[in-house]
């Protein structure tokens, strides 16, 4: 068990006044069997009215607008998290054959996450490389951990080198990125062959190197939704905190709106975490 405190602040600064701004956020981590999140405060300069909803993944967003004149937004969010993700799943598990896996097309809320979706284009070449990725895999969880280990070896972690707007296919050619890529390559592998996987955004505490980080879970019949990180090739554990998911980075980006005015702006971020006492 561990609890949390996080800090996630964004800060743009324009050029020249800019008016008509219209913004949703995705910040509050969710509270399920592997998390509570005990407190979370969202602060937003110039002051604006938040309102929040709850999209079409489940996902709690924030959104307000400012329609006079401003030259910076701060958009400041912190949180309390207490994590428990006690009940790995043995690695040497074989809960359910590959061969049945088809089944989850009939699943409801399996079926955007086995789709080809904005950055993740399933094709032949995908498939061939899930295919030899994972040969000799006849279980579901088994081969879903060999397509996550083959993502951490080919690929070379390298800050900066693509950006938010980097699709999966132009990752597996580079074979290079950050975990935003990393999940979106094992994603797509995982669709290819029929196990439903959905992107998971959120923030990994390791010391020296807070940041925001990018996951994948996988459905597995008759236990559900399974966490798995290719970045750093295990499952996740209570260093984790879940925010928002969807079927790519285009569903969860942590803020995004639109605006009148110049189009030269800078954008700082930051993100502290912090362990608490429990």
């Amino acid at each position: 068990m561990a609890k949390l405190q996080v800090l996630h602040r964004t800060r743009y600064r324009y050029a020249a006044p800019v008016r008509e701004s219209f913004n949703e956020i995705r910040l509050q981590p969710v509270s399920n069997e592997h998390q509570t999140c005990d407190s979370f405060m969202l602060k937003v300069l110039p002051a604006v009215h938040l309102r929040h909803y709850e999209d079409f993944y489940a996902n709690c967003v924030h959104h307000f607008e400012i329609p006079h004149p401003h030259d910076s937004l701060l958009v400041e969010a912190r949180s309390v998290v207490s994590t428990n993700r006690s009940n790995w799943l043995d690695p040497a598990a074989q809960p359910f054959p590959l061969s049945r896996i088809r089944e989850c097309v009939r699943i409801e809320r399996c079926f955007d996450y086995l789709q080809s979706s904005q950055y993740i284009e399933l094709d032949p070449v995908v498939w061939r490389l899930a295919i030899d990725a994972s040969a000799g895999c006849t279980d579901a969880w088994q081969t879903a951990q060999a397509l996550m280990a083959w993502v951490h070896s080919q690929f070379t972690y390298a800050p900066r080198s693509t950006t938010a707007y980097t699709r999966m296919a132009e990752a597996l050619e580079r074979r290079t990125g950050v975990c935003q890529d990393y999940a979106h390559v094992l994603i797509g592998l995982c669709r290819s062959l029929q196990i439903p996987a959905l992107y998971v955004s959120g923030y990994l505490s390791t010391p020296g190197a807070d940041a925001s980080h990018a996951w994948v879970e996988i459905f597995i019949p008759e236990l559900g939704w399974r966490a798995l990180d290719p970045t750093h090739n295990h499952q996740p554990d209570d260093n984790y905190v879940k925010v928002a998911v969807g079927r790519d980075y285009s569903d969860v980006p942590p803020t995004r709106g639109h605006y009148k005015g110049t189009q030269q702006r800078s954008i700082e971020v930051e993100v502290q975490i912090s362990p608490l006492e429990i």
